[in-house]
């Protein structure tokens, strides 16, 4: 009998990749998506062109116009369905959009999180359940690490942090953003329902997640947006820390390779940092110049004194509890890859 994967925000970058790469290894897949992110962001953020894709490109996959808000919704689909695994990436994503929206920001991230583990925990209690959360979770604590500032970027003064920011890091007492606090909530219930209800659930605390299908814009989707400006000469406003800020960037094809891995053998409430780690961050400043060598264009750009708030300096993912869990796992996308990759889905959208 073919398997069937339930994926949430399944026309975004996440979504549409899991989505797609699930049905490449024969399952049946059934999206929810009824772009938010387009409500969110504006024309810039429609995702439709996506959904239409994936329904012309992909057989076996069937979307379903809810909104996780849509309690009974939720509950009817999954009870139907019955899904031999649910794969969460639908989100409002951005902290500075969440301050203009706070109640549709958690009424999405935090009640639609819990929406979906109560209507797995009723009908499909055994079936793996795997959390997009966000690096956001730890707030500005590890802007309290000390760094040194570089010639084009910040770095952790310390060795011992050498590889970044591990799962232990404190996820209390510090700035997240609205954004980050609902992450924070929905994060910690998916913990819950797999310690206290033994559900095979798992959170993700994703780094800077990219690719080719991204439709970045200025509020979230940081590279993708920044090489969209490049291409059409937009201008790129940078926001604090000299454009010296660091992201650990991780291919959406590099995230939907571990989901697939977890699902082949989950865990009970687990969290990993997923990102590109060390390999694959790079500053704003140093993402310009990368870019400008790929399409021969300058970037236009100001400088805006006031960094976004809750922002992080330096972030990179420390992958070491990933791989110890999962030691096959390993990024097939190199930082070059992602950006020679989204050069080329910009171009040829």
């Amino acid at each position: 009998m073919t398997k069937r994967l339930l994926v949430t925000g399944s026309s975004g970058l996440i979504g549409s990749e899991v989505a797609t790469h699930f049905h490449d290894q024969g399952w049946a897949v059934h999206g929810i998506d009824n772009n938010q992110r387009a409500v969110f962001f504006g024309p810039a953020g429609d995702t439709r062109w996506n959904q239409e894709r994936m329904l012309s490109a992909l057989p076996r996959f069937s979307h379903h116009e809810i909104d996780i808000r849509d309690r009974e919704g939720v509950l009817r689909l999954i009870a139907d369905l019955l899904p031999d695994a649910i794969v969460h990436t639908a989100a409002q994503p951005s902290h500075d959009r969440a301050a203009a929206i706070p109640f549709d920001d958690f009424d999405t991230n935090a009640v639609g999180t819990l929406n979906l583990l109560e209507a797995a925990r009723r009908s499909v209690k055994e079936s793996p359940f795997v959390h997009m959360s966000t690096n956001k979770v730890y707030g500005d604590a590890p802007n309290e690490l000390a760094l040194v500032e570089l010639a084009t970027r910040f770095d952790y003064a310390d060795p011992a942090w050498r590889d970044g920011i591990p799962e232990s890091f404190r996820i209390d007492q510090s700035k997240h953003s609205l954004f980050g606090a609902s992450k924070v909530a929905a994060d910690v219930m998916v913990q819950e329902y797999g310690r206290y209800f033994a559900m095979p659930t798992c959170c993700l605390r994703g780094g800077c997640l990219t690719g080719p299908a991204h439709c970045g814009v200025e509020l979230h989707g940081f590279l993708s947006y920044l090489v969209k400006c490049n291409l059409e000469g937009r201008h790129y406003n940078v926001y604090g820390y000299k454009g010296k800020q660091v992201r650990d960037n991780i291919h959406a094809h590099d995230v939907a390779r571990f989901i697939e891995a977890f699902i082949a053998a989950p865990r009970s409430g687990e969290v990993y940092n997923l990102g590109g780690g060390r390999a694959n961050s790079c500053s704003i400043l140093e993402a310009f110049d990368r870019v400008e060598q790929l399409s021969g264009r300058k970037m236009a750009w100001s400088y805006v004194e006031a960094n976004r708030e809750g922002d992080h300096i330096c972030y990179i993912s420390d992958l070491a509890k990933i791989q110890a869990h999962y030691p096959h796992w390993r990024l097939d996308k190199s930082l070059d890859d992602i950006f020679t990759e989204i050069v080329r889905g910009w171009s040829e959208r």
